[in-house]
Order: structure tokens, then C-alpha cells, then sequence
């Protein structure tokens, strides 16, 4: 198969994102929040969850963590790893906005190229990347699931911050900074922007 383009295996359907997201009666898009460990991406991804679903909104939640535990569970944390992580995450996404879904994923995702080309899977506007931005120090100190200890102590390797880069958006649609901005005044923001 090396060689072939994959477009040119693709396989047509009747059924398109277009049909599928006429039946859900939304706009699917796929919501990128980005940020260090402890910012709150996942805080806000899943308060911004409940808002869309009392709304009457079919969405889902691709979480880093999670997603870690069964799909990505042969990936370790080097660079060659958080990419494909990245990759393999983008890819259940984009099929997801295709199925006509709001698709909310909170991901370190530390490397600005990676999200670029994460954009480029998506139709104009249907990404939208949200900076879930803490200082390190807030984020040290917030810990919510003792990570920066044990990458203090050398049991991880390669985290987010400590000994493994991270590479802030440059021109997000949003920008969060979580030390003024709470959680549910975070969805708020994301919440007018997806009107």
C-alpha cells in the first residue's frame, strides 16, 4: 500500500456530515482545548458538555487521560508518542464531526505543528482551538492528580513543563486564563463564540 494515495480508497456514502448534522439540528465542530496539566482543560471541557447537552446538543469527550487507557494505552510520552497521540485523538475527532457530533478534546497537546495540522483535518470552522492558559507555577501547585510531584521525582519522564517543552497557540479562537477566569465563565465565553 505504500505509495497510494488513501483518498483514492476511500469509499463513498449516500449519507454525508452535512445529512447527519441536519438530523441532530446542530453545527458539529471540533472544540481543541490545549494547555499545560492542571490548567483545567478537562474541567472545562466536561462543564462545557453538560451546557451543550442540557441544550439539546449530541457531543462527546475525547480526554487525554482516558483516551490513554484503551485507544492510545501502547503510547508513551516521548515526542515520536505524543504525536501520534495527537494523530490517532485527531483522527477519532474528525470522523466524529463527520458523524455530525460537537466534539469537545482536552489534550496537553504541547507542539503548535501538531495542532496545525489537526486544523487542516477540519473544514473552515469547524476547529476551534481554546488555550486553557495557567501560569506553570498555578499549575505546579494545583497538581489535581500528583504529576508534577512524581515528575519531580523522576518517575515521569518527559512531562509537559518539567522536561518536555510545551509550545503556547499563537492565534487561538479562544484564550482562557484560568487564574481569571472561572471554569463556568470559561464555557460562557466558549459558549457565545459556538453561537
Amino acid at each position: 500500500m505504500k505509495g497510494v494515495k488513501t483518498e483514492s480508497l476511500s469509499q463513498a456514502f449516500a449519507i454525508g456530515k452535512h445529512d447527519r448534522a441536519r438530523l441532530k439540528r446542530q453545527k458539529p465542530c471540533c472544540v481543541w482545548l490545549t494547555g499545560l496539566s492542571g490548567a483545567g482543560k478537562s474541567t472545562t471541557a466536561n462543564l462545557l458538555e453538560k451546557r451543550l447537552h442540557e441544550e439539546g446538543n449530541h457531543t462527546y469527550i475525547l480526554d487525554g487521560d482516558n483516551v490513554r487507557c484503551g485507544l492510545n494505552s501502547d503510547l508513551g510520552f516521548n515526542d515520536t508518542d505524543r504525536v501520534e497521540n495527537i494523530r490517532r485523538v485527531a483522527e477519532v475527532a474528525r470522523l466524529m464531526v463527520d458523524a455530525g457530533l460537537i466534539v469537545l478534546v482536552a489534550l496537553i497537546s504541547p507542539f503548535r505543528s501538531e495542532r496545525l495540522g489537526v486544523r487542516r483535518l477540519f473544514d473552515e470552522g469547524e476547529f476551534v482551538e481554546v488555550f486553557v492558559d495557567a501560569p506553570f507555577e498555578e499549575c505546579e501547585k494545583r497538581d489535581p492528580k500528583g504529576l508534577y510531584v512524581r515528575a519531580r521525582r523522576g518517575e515521569i519522564k518527559n512531562f509537559t513543563g518539567i522536561d518536555s517543552s510545551y509550545e503556547p497557540p499563537e492565534a487561538p479562537e479562544i484564550h482562557l486564563r484560568t487564574t481569571l477566569v472561572n471554569p463556568e465563565n470559561g464555557v460562557e465565553i466558549i459558549m457565545r463564540y459556538l453561537k
